[in-house]
């Protein structure tokens, strides 16, 4: 149920009745002081100073012609005229039972589903997946299933770099050691990154590898058939340690979803002449560049976006302008979001500008960068080893895994036979919440201690909270013919644990709208709590008939609304521990 949507249009219609300009909103929060009521309409202060009377007035004559009897029990004016809604419990009732009854638990579907395209992840193939790789990964697929399960139709874009003057460089490499060493490929890119350092030592070392290695770009851009050979069988098992990462951490990622750069290279070419056509290319030291006003420096100097090198190279530029044009004209995207970090601002931002200007993408097409900080150590920088290397992903989730499990034993919280099983799913968990759980534009540093805590607001919290709530019924033994029962509220710990669960649609609408997973946790994690003191507060074992089943329907609810909050964050649950 969106609450908070239904009282706006209410309130925006009183607003409007008691003269109120057409654009005063509403402004719907939650109430900041639960004895004055649920909700807490704060448009009318606003209103008033245009209306020229006394804000608290205004709002009295607002609540006037304010017609919320069908829902709401009282509503009354506070302070300088904050209008307090207060939602009667039959209401709440009937809500809540049409939320039981419904497997998407209230939340319906968009009536104008759109085509998003989502890029995320996008690792470069030269490399093992690294710590750097987490936050787009598991940011942008969260996302995706938020606006998968609202219906619209999302179209996963995993750009991975696969081209470039590295690629030269590992195919040089490899016929390298193939000429010194009795090895099969496979056994050569067992380590990925291992070959990455190994091939780049002796490119710095050896300047006849060096200029090899650059007659191996040539020949690859040019299609020699043996280069390319090597290069798809660097890509398949580039490709296929990623989807061990994806699977471990539960991300829907798939071969088909990857467009790699290699994919736009024909396309590049095109890209420059239209540019040209549009009068948008510059010649500037033997590059091709555009200039806009919007983008200046310092000394107020433009800051060109490079499409095309001295050299005749072209750039991640060149190919980022393909691929939105591919993504809004082929397609026919209506929204493309980009999980990309907040270092790449100014790039996406000129990219974005440059493809309005040559009409790449339309008006009605939103070009959205939705950006992330760095995951830091304990020592304020950014998370890596000792010696100033990224961390490899496969090694952070089998550490992970690894910690989970001596935090399992320790405490004591399972079946032995069960830890290793259980410890998979709370260590990786751990770590997607961890990072989930943040703002993604801020920083966070990496703690394993705190991640791993079966207190506060962690990934391993909300999982062992779930898990006593299915117990519950374990020990209840519930006849499904009682669920049929209507739902009762009678105590206030009831009236919080209703109102918290009708929350969960509006708190969807705003992560598909602003692409915020933090606010999903924040709600799951208040969620939790709201029912740890209705469990203290309302017996409901040994509560006597119709209040046991009513009670049992809102334990129930609350698992069923974890459950789906956890899936929509990518984090598997656990029935028992």
């Amino acid at each position: 149920m969106k609450i908070r949507s239904l009282l706006e249009g209410r309130v925006n219609s009183a607003l409007r009745k008691a003269g109120a300009p057409e654009n005063s909103p509403a402004l719907i929060q939650f109430a900041s002081r639960a004895e004055l009521g649920d909700y807490q309409a704060n448009g009318a202060i606003a209103a008033a100073r245009k209306s020229g009377l006394g804000s608290r007035e205004f709002a009295e004559i607002v609540i006037e012609n304010l017609e919320l009897s069908d829902i709401a029990e009282s509503v009354t004016a506070t302070g300088p005229g904050f209008i307090n809604i207060r939602l009667s419990n039959d209401w709440l009732c009937s809500q809540l039972g049409n939320m039981f009854q419904d497997e998407r638990l209230g939340v319906k579907q968009s009536l104008t589903p759109e085509t998003i395209v989502v890029d995320y992840s996008s690792p470069n193939l030269a490399k093992e997946m690294h710590v750097g790789h987490l936050r787009s990964s598991i940011i942008g697929d969260s996302v995706c299933r938020v606006l998968k399960f609202l219906g619209h139709n999302v179209i996963r874009q995993n750009h991975v770099g696969d081209w470039g003057t590295q690629f030269g460089m590992l195919i040089a490499y490899i016929d390298h050691i193939k000429d010194k060493e009795n090895v099969n490929l496979s056994m050569m890119l067992a380590d990925l990154e291992e070959f990455y350092r190994a091939a780049k030592k002796l490119f710095d070392a050896d300047e006849n590898f060096a200029n090899t290695a650059r007659q191996y770009v040539v020949q690859l851009q040019s299609g020699n058939a043996h280069c390319i050979e090597v290069w798809k069988h660097f890509i398949d098992v580039s490709l296929k340690h990623c989807e061990q990462i994806y699977e471990q951490l539960n991300i829907e990622l798939s071969r088909k979803d990857v467009k790699p750069e290699s994919s736009y290279q024909d396309d590049l070419s095109r890209v420059i002449e239209d540019l040209k056509s549009v009068d948008l290319l510059t010649e500037s030291d033997g590059a091709q560049c555009v200039f806009l006003d919007e983008f200046k420096g310092k000394d107020d100097k433009l800051v060109p976006l490079i499409v095309k090198k001295s050299d005749g190279g072209y750039l991640y530029a060149t190919t980022d302008l393909a691929a939105i044009r591919y993504r809004a004209n082929t397609l026919k995207a209506d929204r493309i979001l980009y999980f990309v970090d907040t270092r790449q601002k100014l790039h996406l931002k000129q990219c974005f500008a440059v493809a309005r200007q040559a009409g790449f993408v339309s008006d009605s097409c939103s070009l959205e960068h939705h950006a992330f900080g760095t995951m830091m150590g304990q020592d304020g920088k950014p998370f890596k080893t000792r010696e100033g290397e990224n961390i490899k992903l496969v090694e952070l989730l089998k550490e992970g895994k690894r910690r989970a499990l001596e935090v399992l034993i320790e405490k004591d919280v399972t079946q032995e036979e069960k830890r290793q099983e259980i410890a998979d799913v709370v260590g990786i968990g751990a770590i997607k919440y961890a990072d989930l759980s943040m703002n993604r534009i801020s920083n966070y540093v990496f703690s394993w201690e705190n991640m791993l805590s079966f207190e506060g607001n962690t990934a391993s919290y909300l999982l062992y909270a779930f898990a006593r709530i299915k117990s519950i019924f374990r020990k209840a033994g519930l006849d499904n013919s009682m669920l049929k029962m209507a739902l009762i509220i009678n105590e206030p710990a009831e009236r919080s644990l209703a109102i918290k669960l009708l929350q969960f649609e509006d708190i969807i609408q705003t992560i598909a709208k602003e692409c915020y997973p933090h606010i999903l946790c924040t709600y799951l994690y208040e969620l939790a709590g709201v029912f740890m003191h209705y469990y203290e507060a309302c017996p409901v074992i040994k509560a006597s008939e119709p209040t046991r089943t009513s009670r049992l329907k809102l334990c129930l609810l609350t698992a069923n609304t974890m459950k789906c909050g956890l899936d929509l964050l990518g984090i598997k649950t656990i029935e028992q521990m």
